[in-house]
């Protein structure tokens, strides 16, 4: 049975050079990959594209609430398709997501999604959430902080300063910057870790 996959890990953890690698992998053995990007993601337009200068046009840009399935069909029926690639999937809709899970065991296609597992607030994306409630396949791509520690959360830089409250959206080198930072940095550089729906931290002691 074909499965759904999801690779996560913080900014800077190689995501998408890995999701074209192995997208490269298909298609060298005569394969037929498929690479979808949720199209609120504006970075590259309609493309894929890693900070390592490696990059390639999407076959689907998914619209936020549109059916992942009713998009790949237009693109192209399932039987050619070998494997179904989706970059920033954190951005996925939970519905999407549900769609991806179908995808994979109805009709033997793996979806395999490589995004973040949180946002600069270490909150969950809503689509992240679902990928690690259902995936059948759960692994972390690791990076380091600024530090050499194994970075964990993502801190969103805006004119030059770190921020800890906005909008979860805002897309890299466009509206903001983002740095991954570790648990240590994190807590120096933002501020501290803070559940949706909590009430505010009361002033106190600097941490470190």
């Amino acid at each position: 049975m074909a499965k759904l996959y999801f690779r996560y890990g913080a900014m800077n953890s190689s995501k998408t050079a890995l999701l074209l690698t192995a997208a490269y992998n298909y298609e060298e053995r005569a394969q037929h990959p498929v690479i979808v990007k949720p199209g609120i993601d504006t970075k590259a337009g309609e493309a894929v594209s890693s900070r390592i200068g490696v990059e390639r046009a999407v076959d689907v840009l998914l619209p936020a609430e549109a059916s992942l399935e009713a998009e790949l069909r237009a693109h192209r029926p399932f039987d050619p398709i070998d494997a179904i690639f989706i970059d920033e999937a954190q951005f996925l809709t939970p519905a999407q997501v549900d769609e991806a899970f179908v995808i994979a065991v109805q009709h033997g296609i793996p979806v395999l999604c490589y995004g973040l597992r949180g946002d600069f607030m270490t909150r969950s994306f809503p689509g992240s959430l679902r990928l690690l409630e259902i995936a059948h396949s759960i692994e972390e791509l690791k990076t380091i902080c600024r530090c050499g520690s194994k970075a964990i959360f993502n801190g969103r830089v805006v004119g030059g300063v770190f921020v800890s409250h906005g909008e979860q959206v805002a897309i890299d080198g466009q509206q903001a910057d983002y740095e991954s930072l570790c648990g240590r940095c994190y807590l120096e550089k933002v501020g501290p870790v803070q559940a949706a729906g909590a009430p505010e931290p009361e002033e106190g002691p600097a941490l470190f």
